[in-house]
């Protein structure tokens, strides 16, 4: 097992060789080959931004140099997407500063509460977004922002400051643009062979799961969970892989439609796993399937390398899963007989051959069918992840396919976004129509940008920290570039070596993952610290003041989102856990058709939010609310698995209305789930017993599949009670025995006499 992670990790994320613990600065004398890589050609991409701008005597050339910092990242493609929502939030918030300010001239008190009304709803808009398409909303807001505040001293030249505006923004994108792209050799290839070698170390991780599930290995689940989180974060990775590769076919749809039904084969896992410790083992026929599938998982690793193997392992996995239906059927012949026709069987069939060929017919325990119909089920589930890979790595032309996954969106979440992003601008207004600071302007612009920038971030506080530390560094390099070395020099050359150097010293720090955060402020703030401009540079009063409201802006950027609606952890966790629970309630409202794509969307990025705010990894705590969250999601997936066979209508009445008995009480359940527990029970009891030659095959069949989910959501409620009680804050507990229990809880989940 731990070669294999050991493979799927180094598949994943090619190693490093083993080095020892780096000295400090180390990432300075002895940086990456990416992280050298970066740095130097984003420091190019500036100088040429730089120059170009000075070369058009544009009024503040500056603005050009920030954008190619704050577009250029490591990874390619998330520097084209940042890029291109860049230009697109660009151009509406020069628009709405054209219509805020055309509507109030001189009336300040209008038109300061109008900016921040707008940064308000962008902030808010911004929330239910992911990636760079929220970056977009909040960059027409704080563009915006900055565009009104050089209007301030003169409106009549608005239309030329937005233009002007717009003009850096796209000179900086092209010109980072252009440079990345010459150093990017083969990026189409190398996008597309790393969107397969994530989608694999995917795959090979949920086969070892499975694996290990199917051996009964207790220890596996804990794995398994705690790895759960890689998954979720390929689905960005493939998204930036994607707009790499270009917009000409439909490999990252079927991506991400492959990461979907790899985490629903993990939640499948997870009830499979549940089902195996329940039900009654020693079962011949489902012992021999099993020794059938843990071969076929053997070799699998092997195999998906291989793109000659595909099909063949396709072709067996439907061999297996016909195999498990076969042997699903209430009525089927034994696995001994030298029978060779169809193994599912009808009551005429089982007379015929009872009397004109003498086969052995047999009727498999429930428990037995139980757990075929729950392999066949997760068989289904990786056949269907492998078929989806299979289709990301070879485009078919005229492909129409389309998979997007739908995020959950958290109304209070963007209510304080919009009112954080707000009140920021109302008190640095004040500040400025108070003390009518002649740099009062660039105090707003700057405080706004970086509330833009943190105002959908789950823990803004820390962000805009670390975002203060880099300023501070920025104003120290900034002070010996003004005063010691950029007065000595009289054209753009000797500038731009001057300033390269301390460029390149950012984007190095930048590339390492223990300063990025800091580094991100010092870079983009550095070319505006340092005054550059077409006509003069920078004095010492202009230095101080200018400075002074850059640093100024970054303390009460900090004290906002210290001090108006802050940050809790346990309150956010709390929340989340509600919201997750209050869905799953809806999922058992018959007036709403639930969908097994959004349940796993929501569920996993929740999942994402909880361990972030949850304590350190390895914590009981932190396990415990992994177990619990993946066992609500498990317990969903059922739920909606559940009605859908009750939509197919060959359920009898006398089956439904237990199943119908159950989801009411889980619906109506918000503090304790005892009753709703014992109703499942119940009705696992009721089921068994109407498992009788009294009905045909397929009612039988569908009644053998209710059972299969009833079982897991009976145990699903009982063992994580604590953690489905909405009404109190989760503390890691374990389950609350009920109050009044009479049985052995094992006694329901055994064949009936």
């Amino acid at each position: 097992m731990a070669l294999i992670n050991a493979a799927i990790k180094r598949l994943a994320f090619p190693e490093k060789a083993a080095t020892p613990r780096p000295l400090p600065l180390s990432w300075i004398f002895a940086p990456t080959p990416e992280g050298f890589l970066f740095a130097f050609r984003t420091t190019v991409a500036t100088c040429v931004a730089l120059g170009i701008a000075f070369w058009m005597e544009l009024d503040n050339p500056t603005w050009s140099a920030i954008t190619v910092w704050t577009v250029a990242q490591l990874n390619r493609g998330e520097s084209l997407s940042k890029a291109r929502w860049r230009i697109i939030g660009t151009f509406f918030g020069a628009f709405a500063a054209i219509v805020i300010t055309g509507l109030m001239p001189q009336s300040p008190w209008l038109y300061y509460p109008t900016i921040a009304l707008w940064i308000a709803v962008c902030s808010g808009c911004a929330t239910f977004f992911s990636n760079f398409r929220s970056y977009a909303f909040v960059l027409a807001g704080y563009t915006c922002s900055i565009i009104c505040m050089d209007a301030v001293p003169d409106g009549n030249k608005l239309f030329m400051l937005a233009v002007s505006r717009t003009s850096y923004i796209i000179l900086g994108i092209v010109c980072e643009t252009v440079v990345a792209t010459i150093f990017s050799t083969d990026q189409e290839q190398h996008a597309h062979l790393k969107m397969r070698k994530k989608l694999q170390a995917a795959l090979l991780l949920v086969s070892q799961t499975l694996k290990s599930v199917l051996s009964q290995d207790r220890s596996a689940l804990t794995s398994a969970r705690q790895q759960f989180g890689t998954v979720l974060k390929l689905n960005d990775e493939i998204e930036f892989a994607e707009v790499e590769m270009g917009a000409y076919g439909h490999e990252g749809d079927h991506a991400r439609a492959a990461l979907a039904s790899v985490s629903a084969l993990l939640s499948r896992a997870f009830g499979m796993a549940t089902r195996l410790q329940l039900l009654t083992s020693e079962h011949k026929d489902f012992e021999i399937i099993t020794q059938e599938v843990l071969k076929f998982l053997n070799s699998f690793p092997e195999r998906l390398v291989q793109e000659d193997e595909i099909p063949g392992l396709l072709e067996e996995l439907l061999h297996l899963r016909d195999t498990c239906r076969q042997y699903a059927s209430p009525l089927r012949v034994s696995i001994d007989s030298s029978y060779s026709g169809p193994a599912v069987l009808t009551m005429a069939d089982v007379e015929r051959l009872s009397q004109e060929e003498g086969a052995e017919i047999t009727i498999p325990e429930l428990d037995e069918r139980v757990l075929f119909i729950s392999m066949g089920e997760l068989l289904g589930d990786l056949e269907q992840a492998i078929t989806q890979y299979h289709a990301s790595i070879h485009p078919v032309f005229g492909d129409h396919f389309r998979f997007n996954r739908q995020p959950s969106h958290d109304l209070k979440i963007a209510f304080h976004n919009g009112i954080r992003g707000a009140l920021a601008v109302i008190i640095t207004a004040l500040i400025y129509e108070v003390t009518a600071w002649p740099n009062g302007t660039t105090f707003i612009s700057i405080t706004t940008l970086i509330c833009g920038i943190y105002a959908t971030q789950e823990n803004p506080v820390l962000g805009t920290t670390n975002f203060l530390k880099g300023m501070f560094v920025c104003w120290v390099v900034a002070w010996f570039l003004v005063f010691g070395f950029i007065p000595m020099v009289k054209t753009y050359e000797p500038l731009a070596l001057v300033l390269s150097v301390a460029m390149f010293i950012g984007g190095l720090a930048k590339a390492n993952p223990s300063t990025a955060k800091a580094a991100a402020a010092y870079c983009i703030l550095l070319p505006l610290m340092t005054g550059l401009h077409n006509q003069s540079v920078m004095n010492e009063l202009a230095y101080h003041n200018t400075n002074l409201a850059v640093m100024m802006a970054g303390v009460v950027s900090v004290v906002v989102f210290r001090s108006i609606l802050p940050f809790d952890r346990d309150d956010e966790r709390f929340r989340i856990r509600k919201m997750m629970l209050k869905e799953l309630r809806t999922l058992t409202d018959p007036m709403i058709v639930p969908q097994i794509g959004k349940w796993i969307s929501h569920s996993t990025d929740r999942f994402s939010r909880l361990i972030a705010h949850s304590d350190p990894a390895g914590s009981p705590m932190t396990e415990a609310a992994i177990q619990g969250t993946l066992a609500t999601l498990t317990l969903g997936l059922n739920i909606i698995r559940l009605r859908t066979l009750m939509d197919r209508e060959y359920l009898p009445e006398s089956a439904r209305r237990p199943i119908i008995l159950v989801l009411h009480y889980i619906e109506r359940s918000t503090k304790h789930h005892n009753r709703a527990a014992r109703v499942a029970r119940a009705a696992v009891r009721r089921l068994r017993g109407l498992d009788t030659p009294d009905h045909d095959i397929i009612t039988r069949l569908e009644m053998t599949r209710a059972l299969t989910y009833l079982v897991v959501i009976a145990h699903t409620l009982k063992t994580n009670m604590n953690f489905l009680d909405e009404s109190r804050p989760f503390t890691g507990e374990g389950p609350r025995p009920f109050a009044k229990q009479r049985h052995n809880w094992s006694f329901f989940f055994k064949k009936n006499p």
